[in-house]
């Protein structure tokens, strides 16, 4: 159980402190104008991710211990 908030909380760590390594490097950037007339910002994505990992790491974890529970019982029963 201590190893799923550890796992959540480091992959949002490496991500905050690969930001300005993605915003200077531009890595898997695709800006305008090109032939498919699209653009496309990692480093947007990354802080979007970030931001889905906040509300969304509770929720993870919750589901997953409901999910242990289920499995932690129906091996009792059997």
């Amino acid at each position: 159980m201590i190893l799923y908030p550890t796992g959540i909380l480091s992959e949002v760590g490496l991500i905050y402190i690969a930001l300005p390594y993605i915003k200077v490097s531009e890595k898997y950037f695709v800006k305008m104008p090109n032939k498919w007339n699209f653009s496309f910002d990692y480093f947007y994505t990354c802080a979007i991710a970030i931001g889905v990992y906040v509300p969304g790491g509770p929720h993870m974890f919750t589901y997953m211990l409901a999910q242990r529970k289920k499995a932690l019982s129906k091996a009792k029963t059997a």
